[in-house]
C-alpha cells in the first residue's frame, strides 16, 4: 500500500490535471460523454472485490458497537432506526465525495486531495488529522486489550480475583500480543493482504451477534438486581420504548454519526482494488456500508430488547452482572478481543501512508522505512496506553475534531476546490450540498465539543463508546 510513486505524484504533488488519466466510470453522470474513460494506469491493484469489502467493513466496526445498546434505550427503537439509517446514507455520500474527488486529479491519497484542494497546507492537514484520529482509535482498541484480557484469562484459570501474576497483568499482556499479533501483520506491504484477518475478525463479530440474538431468549426480565416491590416499577423496566428523550439522548447522536468512520482507509483500499473504478470502489463501500448497519442494528435491538433500561454502557458488562460465570459470554469476550486486535493492524496502515507523505513524499518504497514506522508508531500507542490514563479523555476531545473533519468537512470542502468550475459552478446543485454537508460537521464537531466539557465540569461520564 504504502508506494510513493502511486497515482503518478511521486516527483511534483502540483501536476497539472489536464495531464492525468480520468475514471473509467464518468466523475458526473449528467455529463457523460465529456470524458473519454480510461484507467488508472499507474498502480495496478491486486485485492479482490470481496477481500476489499472485508477490509473496509472492518475499518468501520469499531469498539462502539458494544455501546449501541445502551444508545437505543436512551433515544427508543424507533428514534435510533431512523438516525442510524440517516448516518449511513450521509456516510455513503462522504465516500461518494471523496471518490468523485479523487476521480478528478486522478489520486487516490487523502494527503494528495488535501494538497490539490490548500497546497502544502491542506496536505499537512489532512495526514494530521488522519493520524490523530488513527492513534486515538488504536489506543481505544489497545486499551480494550488492556482492560478485558486479564479478566479473560483469569475466568480462564478460575482464578475468582487477581492474584497478581505477570500474565494477569494487562499492560504486559499488550505488548506481547503487540508485538506478536499487530507488528507482524502492520509489516505486510499491501492492506490488502489483511483482507484475511479482517474476515476472521468480522466472524467473531457475528458471533458476538449471534451470541446477543440467543440471550435474548434466555435472560428473563427483570434481572435479579431489578426485583422491586412495586410491581409498576418492574414493569416498565421491562417495556421496549419506541421514542425516548431524556438528558442523555443528545449524547447519542455523535456517537452514532461516528459509527460508520472509515474514511482514511477508503482511498488506500481504492489503490489495491483489483479492476478499480469509481463505481466498483462505492460498490465496495456501499456493501460494507449496509453490512455494518444491519450488524449494528440487530446488535443495538437485541442487546436492548434483554435489558431495556437496565443496559449498560458496555453491554458486555451488563451479561457479566447477570452471570459472571457464563461459558458463552466468556468466549464472546475473547472473540471481541480478536476482533478489536486484527482491526489495529488496519487502522494503523493510513498512518502510516500519511507519515509517508509528510516526510518521504518523493522516496520509493523501502522495507526498514515501512517496518520501521509501524514499530514506532505500535511503540508509541503502547506507551500511552500503558503510562497516560486519562488517554480516553483526551482523545475523546481530540476525536470530536477529527471524526467530524474526516466524515464531513474534508470530504466536502475538498470536492468544493477540486472539481472545476466549468465542470460544476459554485452554485450548482451537487456543490451546495457538499457545502452544507461541510457545515454539518460544524455542527456534529460543535455539538461534541461541548458534550465533552459538559462531561468535564458536570463531572459525569456519558457512555455508549466511539469508534
Amino acid at each position: 500500500m504504502e508506494l510513493q510513486k502511486m497515482n503518478g505524484h511521486s516527483k511534483d504533488d502540483g501536476f497539472d490535471s489536464l495531464d492525468l488519466p480520468t475514471e473509467h466510470e464518468e466523475f458526473l453522470p449528467h455529463k457523460a460523454g465529456a470524458k473519454k474513460e480510461v484507467h488508472f494506469t499507474d498502480f495496478e491493484g491486486k485485492t479482490s472485490f470481496g477481500m476489499s469489502i472485508f477490509n473496509l467493513s472492518n475499518a468501520i466496526m469499531g469498539s462502539g458497537i458494544l455501546g449501541l445498546a445502551f444508545a437505543m434505550s436512551n433515544t427508543g427503537i424507533i428514534l435510533f432506526l431512523i438516525l442510524l439509517v440517516f448516518i449511513a446514507i450521509l456516510s455513503a455520500y462522504s465516500i461518494h465525495l471523496l471518490l468523485q474527488s479523487a476521480g478528478v486529479v486522478g489520486i487516490r491519497a487523502y494527503e494528495q486531495l488535501g494538497y490539490r484542494a490548500f497546497g502544502h497546507p491542506g496536505k499537512i492537514l489532512a495526514a494530521s488529522v488522519i493520524t490523530i484520529h488513527n492513534i486515538g482509535a488504536m489506543s481505544s482498541y489497545l486499551f480494550i486489550v488492556k482492560s478485558e484480557l486479564p479478566l479473560v484469562i483469569q475466568a480462564l484459570y478460575g482464578k475468582s480475583e487477581n492474584t497478581g501474576e505477570w500474565f494477569l497483568n494487562g499492560n504486559y499482556l499488550i505488548i506481547i500480543v503487540s508485538a506478536a499479533i499487530i507488528l507482524p501483520l502492520a509489516t505486510m506491504k499491501q492492506l490488502g493482504y489483511l483482507g484475511y484477518t479482517s474476515g476472521f475478525s468480522l466472524s467473531c463479530m457475528v458471533f458476538f451477534l449471534v451470541s446477543v440474538i440467543y440471550k435474548k431468549f434466555n435472560v428473563m426480565c427483570p434481572l435479579p438486581g431489578q426485583l422491586q416491590n412495586n410491581t409498576n416499577h418492574t414493569k416498565q423496566d421491562c417495556e421496549a420504548k419506541l421514542f425516548t428523550i431524556n438528558s442523555q439522548t443528545a449524547y447519542t447522536i455523535p456517537i452514532l454519526a461516528f459509527a460508520f468512520v472509515c474514511h482514511p482507509e477508503v482511498l488506500p483500499i481504492y489503490t489495491e482494488l483489483r479492476d478499480a473504478t469509481k463505481k466498483r470502489m462505492q460498490s465496495v463501500a456501499n456493501i460494507s456500508i449496509l453490512a455494518m448497519f444491519v450488524m449494528y442494528l440487530l446488535t443495538a435491538l437485541f442487546g436492548y430488547l434483554t435489558f431495556y433500561n437496565a443496559v449498560e454502557s458496555e453491554l458486555l458488562h451488563t451479561y457479566i452482572r447477570v452471570d459472571p460465570l457464563d461459558v458463552l459470554i466468556l468466549c464472546v469476550r475473547l472473540a471481541v478481543l480478536i476482533a478489536v486486535t486484527l482491526t489495529v493492524p488496519v487502522v494503523l496502515f493510513p498512518i502510516r501512508r500519511a507519515l509517508l507523505q509528510i516526510l518521504f513524499p518523493d522516496k520509493p518504497f523501502q522495507w526498514a522505512r515501512h517496518i520501521g514506522i509501524a514499530f514506532c508508531l505500535i511503540f508509541l500507542v503502547n506507551l500511552l496506553v500503558i503510562f497516560v490514563p486519562s488517554i480516553r479523555d483526551i482523545f475523546g476531545l481530540i476525536g470530536a475534531t477529527s471524526a467530524p473533519s474526516l466524515i464531513f468537512i474534508l470530504p466536502g470542502v475538498f470536492y468544493i476546490r477540486i472539481v472545476p468550475e466549468d465542470q460544476e459552478p459554485l452554485k450548482s446543485r451537487p456543490k451546495i450540498q457538499a457545502a452544507c454537508f461541510a457545515g454539518l460537521g460544524f455542527i456534529f464537531m460543535i455539538m461534541s465539543l461541548s458534550f465533552i466539557i459538559i462531561d468535564w465540569v458536570t463531572g459525569e461520564s456519558r457512555s455508549g463508546g466511539g469508534h
